[in-house]
């Protein structure tokens, strides 16, 4: 085998790859899970509906928490009251500000899966492509 014949062999290796979509998986960046088309759109729409509205919320929490003016705060505390349940400030405002923390940080993970998927043909980020840039400038 010479060096013509091993480089053509591995080029060609490396079409296949891309036409079928596993891609290269060099360095940890294979990650990628192929799936039809339809799927990737159910995936992408869904995993950043969860994770905007989770952030969204996540957030009125941490808002929640401060223990102002707010919607979600005087809600659940006027809930407590009517149902007899005396919490401190301080409990409430902790347990607000760990819920909210930690449904910020889910939505984030979701949106991180999410984007793990891609439908089969999708081409690769370009840096990852393996092709010179000629931006200069």
């Amino acid at each position: 085998m010479t060096d013509g014949d091993a480089t053509g062999a591995s080029a060609a290796e490396g079409s296949d790859a891309a036409s079928t979509g596993s891609g290269n998986r060099e360095g940890g960046r294979g990650r990628d899970v192929v799936v039809p088309m339809p799927l990737y759109k159910v995936v992408t729409v869904f995993s950043t509906l969860i994770a905007v509205v989770s952030v969204v919320f996540g957030f009125m929490l941490l808002d929640a928490a401060t223990l102002n003016v707010s919607f979600l705060g005087n809600f659940v505390r006027s809930v407590l009251a009517f149902v007899g349940l005396q919490i401190a400030d301080g409990i409430l405002s902790t347990v607000f500000a760990a819920v909210g923390l930690a449904i910020i940080a889910f939505g984030a993970g979701v949106y991180i899966i999410g984007t793990r998927f891609r439908a089969r043909g999708m081409g690769k980020y370009q840096e990852d492509s393996g092709e010179d840039s000629n931006n200069n400038g």
